[in-house]
This record gives C-alpha cells, sequence and structure tokens, in this order.
C-alpha cells in the first residue's frame, strides 16, 4: 500500500470527465487513513485531511471513511450542507418503507404475484432503495451501478448490513447480487433467467413545483453531466431489446413518458409513476 499522502490534497491526478473534479475522499479519524488513502487511489479521487481543505480547493462533496461506514456529505464553508448520504438497509427508514404503499406500486409494476420468484435486474441502481423493496418483495434481484462513488456507497451499505444479526434483513440480502458496472456487462448467461428489466433515471425531467430531496439534490449536482437524458433514452432501447418480460421505468407521476413511447399501462401513485412495457407474458412459472 502507498504511504500516507502529505496534507491537503494528494496526488492522484484529476480526470475532468470523472467525479474527480468536484469529490475527494477523507477519513474520520486517523485510525482510518490508510483505508481512505487506499479507497481514494481505487476511485481514482484526491484524498484530503478534512473538509475546509476540499472547500479550499473547490470541490463540492467529501466521500467520509468513518466507524460508521462511507458517505457522502457536501461541502460548505460554515458546514451547514446537505448530507450525509449513505446506504443503510437496516435502518429506520428502510424498515419504514416496508410498510409504505409505494411499495405496492412497484411490486404489481413488476409482476410480483404473476410469477414466483421473479428475477429482475436493477439497471440503474444507485442507492439499492428500490432494489432492496423489489428483494423484499421476494424477487431475486441484480444490481447494476456504473458510477463509482455512488458505487462505493452501495457496497459499503451491502457489506455493512450482511454484518447484521437480523434474520429478516439476511433473507432479503441473500436475494440482492451486485454487478459492478454497466447493465449491458451483466454476462449474458444472467438474462436467461431474467424477467424483468427495472430503470430509474436518475435525474428525470421534473415540473417546477416537484421537490427533490435533499440528497438527491446533490446527487444532481455532483452527477447530472454524467447522467443525461440520451444515457436513459440509450438504456431504455437497449433494455427493450432484451430477452425479459416486460421493462420497468419509474417517471414523476406528471412526467412524460420516456423518449415520448407509450408504456402498455402504468400504475400511478401520487408522487410517481410505474411504465410498465410489457414484451411478454411473464405466466406461471
Amino acid at each position: 500500500m502507498a504511504g500516507a499522502p502529505p496534507a491537503g490534497l494528494n496526488n492522484v491526478p484529476l480526470q475532468s470527465d470523472s467525479a474527480s473534479d468536484v469529490i475527494a475522499v477523507a477519513a474520520a479519524d486517523a485510525a482510518l487513513h490508510e483505508q481512505a488513502w487506499a479507497l481514494a487511489q481505487d476511485l481514482g479521487l484526491p484524498c484530503v485531511e478534512a473538509t475546509a481543505a476540499a472547500y479550499s480547493a473547490g470541490l463540492q462533496a467529501v466521500l467520509w471513511l468513518g466507524a460508521e461506514g462511507v458517505s457522502l456529505q457536501a461541502v460548505s464553508r460554515r458546514g451547514h450542507a446537505p448530507g450525509p448520504i449513505s446506504v443503510d438497509f437496516g435502518g429506520a427508514t428502510m424498515r419504514h418503507r416496508r410498510r409504505g404503499g409505494q411499495n405496492e406500486l412497484l411490486g404489481k409494476a413488476v409482476g410480483v404475484g404473476k410469477k414466483p420468484a421473479l428475477a429482475v435486474l436493477d439497471a440503474t441502481a444507485g442507492l439499492g432503495r428500490d432494489s432492496f423493496v423489489l428483494a423484499d418483495l421476494g424477487c431475486s434481484v441484480t444490481l447494476a451501478e456504473r458510477e463509482p462513488v455512488v458505487l462505493a456507497l452501495l457496497a459499503d451499505g451491502l457489506e455493512r448490513a450482511r454484518r447484521a444479526d437480523d434474520s429478516w434483513l439476511n433473507a432479503v440480502l441473500d436475494r440482492m447480487r451486485l454487478h459492478r458496472g454497466e447493465a449491458a456487462t451483466v454476462p449474458a448467461a444472467a438474462f436467461g433467467a431474467l424477467d424483468v428489466i427495472y430503470l430509474d433515471p436518475m435525474f428525470p425531467e421534473r415540473d417546477k413545483s416537484a421537490a427533490v430531496k435533499k440528497d438527491m439534490a446533490l446527487f444532481q449536482a455532483l452527477f447530472a453531466d454524467h447522467n443525461t437524458s440520451g444515457d436513459a433514452a440509450a438504456l431504455f432501447a437497449w433494455a427493450l431489446q432484451q430477452d425479459v418480460s416486460r421493462v420497468v421505468v419509474k417517471r414523476p407521476a406528471r412526467a412524460v413518458s420516456l423518449v415520448g413511447r407509450q408504456p402498455s399501462h402504468a400504475i400511478v401513485g401520487k408522487a410517481v409513476r410505474y411504465d410498465v412495457y410489457v414484451l411478454r407474458s411473464l405466466g406461471p412459472a
């Protein structure tokens, strides 16, 4: 392992086409410094000793390595900024979400109940929230994520959750498998068993009255240039060409359908809508 970096920014080269322009890695305390340095090298990000150093370097966020795992924190001169964002599958938020009506809508959209143990590819896994819901509903879920910083948050959340002494949580996690990279790079053998491809474009167009959660606002600021409408359209076109029973696209309730293609049907909630593109019947197993 490389030695400890000097104070302030390390010498990992910045790449203009990556998140390294705006994000750095930092450790919460000295004991985690080497781990932070290794993570920075792995992600091709600079490593800083404090958020103040990140601010002075013109960075927008810090990937913070602490005793409770990895989190993403916006940088502010005064310390008042959105975040931190982390993945906590065993936390109160995810447990509360189990009882939410939106879960039923998502399950209905992918076809839960039409076939036992549906196999779903979440092609835009993000923080894994919808994947976790699907796995909790009994689906076998492959989570594909291409953004390295988001992937680091997701991988850390899965690792910490698997260490928990919780039979319900462990059962859900057994139905989740992480794929590091584009959905199109998932091994071809996996597609023989897939039933559904699920898409949640990271930053769909929103009307002016729609509220953006603080964590999503931070994601939008950091990754919008790497997740364009063209990316979503290309991924959608790819999904429709795969040998699956349906493609499901999550949209804001009042947004137009992706690339203007009308779905076979839609499952509509108060804030979100699931556009369902049926390619063939799921049918009984």
